[in-house]
């Protein structure tokens, strides 16, 4: 299956789609560049330009049934170094590899299809050499299980033994958790519906461009602990939040002031009823005739032609 990574961004979300088998085999990375799209490599890249947006949210979606042990935990950790709130959504069958990029989301914010099934496991090997390199290769996965389950129960806040038993489940191959039993076991903090629209960064944007609004305006919402905090005040002598006004700092400048008010005026005039232009009076002269006048004079015009 091909692996890909897509990165969809604006300046206050950005989206990050993470499909198909997480990493490829190490032979396969140098002989076919091109496929190297869910390795670390390439995901360094991305987050070099994830770094570059100011974007408050990144909304990871989850979309794999696993892959390489180590791409996920260096995914993992990378997206946890990000600054924004970070929220992981799993679709269809999430598994393995994948579930341990799931966990990388914020506190609360890791989501899961309620059509989706999870399945943790222990980590898996193909190896060959004489009885020592393969007591190393034994060493090496019974130490990856303890990382991931460690993964598992730094998130949900329970034992590592719990997570340990579950995927040593019927010999070490785990079991399909349904959306409850992964919500359950602490694996995930919330089943949504995939058809269900979400809006849920509307109502910030909403709130930030009316906050920018006002700040060009000159308005300001008084903070909290402040008299009244269900009104907008304006920062003018005589208001709410001017000096010598209840809950005003009186520490104004009186250039702020200055600033205010146009910006007040400038507001009240835009608010203002929109004004209709007056007809233009007629011609001195000029004479107004009802409809009436109008029909008679018709009459008396035809009368005199007809003479």
């Amino acid at each position: 299956m091909k692996s890909d990574i897509l990165i969809n961004h604006s300046s206050d979300l950005c989206q990050i789609d993470i499909e198909g088998t997480i990493g490829v085999p190490e032979e396969w990375q140098f002989e076919e560049p091109e496929a190297r799209v869910a390795t670390y490599e390439r995901f360094r890249e991305t987050l070099q330009r994830i770094a570059a947006i100011d974007a408050p949210e990144v909304v990871v979606n989850i979309r794999s049934t696993g892959g390489d042990v180590n791409d996920a935990l260096l995914i993992h950790d990378a997206l946890r170094q990000l600054p924004g709130r970070i929220t992981t959504r799993c679709y269809g069958y999430t598994a393995s590899a994948a579930t341990i990029i799931a966990q990388a989301a914020s506190e609360g914010c890791r989501e899961i299809s309620e059509n989706a099934l999870y399945l943790i496991h222990t980590a898996i090997c193909s190896a060959e050499g004489n009885a020592a390199e393969m007591a190393g290769k034994i060493e090496l996965l019974r130490q990856t299980d303890a990382r991931i389950a460690g993964v598992y129960a730094a998130r949900s806040g329970r034992p590592v033994g719990e997570f340990e038993a579950l995927m040593a489940e019927n010999n070490g191959n785990g079991r399909w958790l349904s959306p409850e039993e992964a919500l359950s076991a602490g694996l995930a903090d919330r089943i949504i519906d995939p058809a269900a629209p979400r809006n849920e960064s509307l109502a910030r944007n909403l709130a930030r461009g009316w906050e920018m609004l006002l700040a060009r305006m000159g308005l300001k919402k008084t903070a909290p602990g402040e008299v009244d905090r269900n009104i907008l005040h304006f920062d003018t002598p005589g208001s709410v939040g001017a000096p010598g006004s209840v809950g005003g700092s009186g520490n104004i400048a009186p250039q702020s002031l200055q600033r205010s008010s146009i910006a007040v005026e400038e507001a009240r005039s835009k608010a203002a009823p929109s004004r209709t232009k007056p007809c233009e009076d007629p011609s001195y002269g000029d004479t107004i005739r009802s409809a009436n006048e109008h029909a008679y004079a018709e009459d008396v015009r035809r009368l005199r032609k007809n003479e």
